[in-house]
């Protein structure tokens, strides 16, 4: 295993992250100062920041309903993190995925890597529903736009299918995607004219959020 992925599962890192700690001589393997391409073995001693690191014994899941306002991250700048929900023994787990600051519902959090990549690799295509609220009803040329073309952002076209949440309310919708750009939905209604008051994400894959209360946590 890349030492950038073994130290972000070890740690509960980005991997990102984990690259700047190898590339500023905090991480060694065996006693030596490890570099971005060190591969990792199992008999391997790995230390960060002089302390030995290891892999976690037991993987965990859990589903947190993340309310609106707090940021997934582990520093909010300010703002209120999703962290400050859980407790401390929790406090490694990664979130698998991002929802926005504005932004609430299902957010899973692990620290099974392998389950993580299934969930956020786009060659799974994994299917996630949002229940979404905008500032004025949404109309039937747009609407056969992004479900039927797709409309253009600067990272490439965005289609997504609309249903909606009840009769004669052009306001509510269920989206249905399978993709996970920053910000998808967002940008694509805004692009036609549309603020989205209201984003909750209700299914990821096979999970669902069910009856969970909002703020609260399920262990998967």
């Amino acid at each position: 295993m890349r030492i950038n992925k073994y130290l972000a599962q070890a740690v509960g890192m980005s991997r990102r992250t984990a690259d700047k700690a190898v590339g500023s001589g905090r991480v060694q393997v065996n006693g030596v100062p490890a570099s971005p391409g060190t591969d990792v073995a199992a008999t391997d001693s790995v230390t960060f920041n002089g302390r030995v690191v290891a892999l976690p014994a037991n993987t965990m899941t859990i589903m947190l309903n993340k309310p609106a306002g707090y940021v997934v991250s582990r520093d909010g700048q300010g703002s209120r993190t999703i962290y400050e929900l859980l407790p401390p023994e929790l406090h490694k787990l990664k979130p698998v995925g991002r929802l926005d600051k504005n932004s609430s519902g299902l957010l899973l959090l692990t620290n099974d890597g392998k389950l993580a990549h299934e969930l956020t690799h786009p060659s799974f295509q994994k299917t996630k529903v949002y229940e979404v609220e905008l500032d004025k009803p949404l109309e039937p040329l747009h609407r056969q736009m992004i479900s039927d073309h797709g409309v253009m952002l600067e990272d490439g076209n965005s289609k997504l299918q609309l249903e909606r949440l009840s009769e004669n309310n052009d306001k509510a919708w269920r989206i249905t995607m399978h993709e996970g750009r920053n910000r998808q939905i967002r940008r694509t209604l805004q692009s036609l004219g549309y603020d989205v008051t209201k984003l909750h994400r209700t299914h990821f894959g096979t999970y669902s959020l069910g009856s969970l209360e909002t703020g609260r946590i399920q262990e998967l």
